[in-house]
């Protein structure tokens, strides 16, 4: 199996429990790993035969800039979905979904989410 990774996507979303994360809106971050056989499929270099992840990366910052969830955890599972829907080609894929200016009282960089779910290809 192949993978192709798209990595550290930044986007500005309004997600979270609080009024204000509702209201200011905050950073996220989002990894994209997708799985399939590309050994097999990409034959000749044509687009055609493989994920154009320029199409992906669309499919991810659309879904972020027009869904907000109470949980980071809930855009996460959803974009999942929307992936695996959108591209049936590909056998699994990974998220992870950073959160930075999170309302803790503590010091850290950011919250990280991470889902994965193979494509059941129905």
């Amino acid at each position: 199996m192949g993978k192709i990774r798209i990595n550290n996507m930044p986007f500005n979303t309004y997600n979270g429990v609080f009024a204000e994360e509702k209201k200011l809106g905050q950073k996220i971050e989002v990894d994209c790993e997708m799985t399939y056989p590309i050994e097999a499929k990409v034959r000749t270099d044509n687009l055609e035969e493989t994920v154009s992840y320029a199409d992906v990366y669309d499919t991810i910052a659309q879904f972020v800039a027009h869904h907000n969830y109470n949980l980071i955890e809930s855009l996460a599972n959803n974009l999942l979905h929307e992936i695996l829907r959108t591209y049936p080609m590909l056998d699994e894929v990974r998220l992870r979904i950073r959160k930075y200016s999170v309302p803790i009282a503590g010091i850290f960089d950011n919250i990280e989410i991470e889902v994965q779910r193979a494509n059941d290809h129905e």
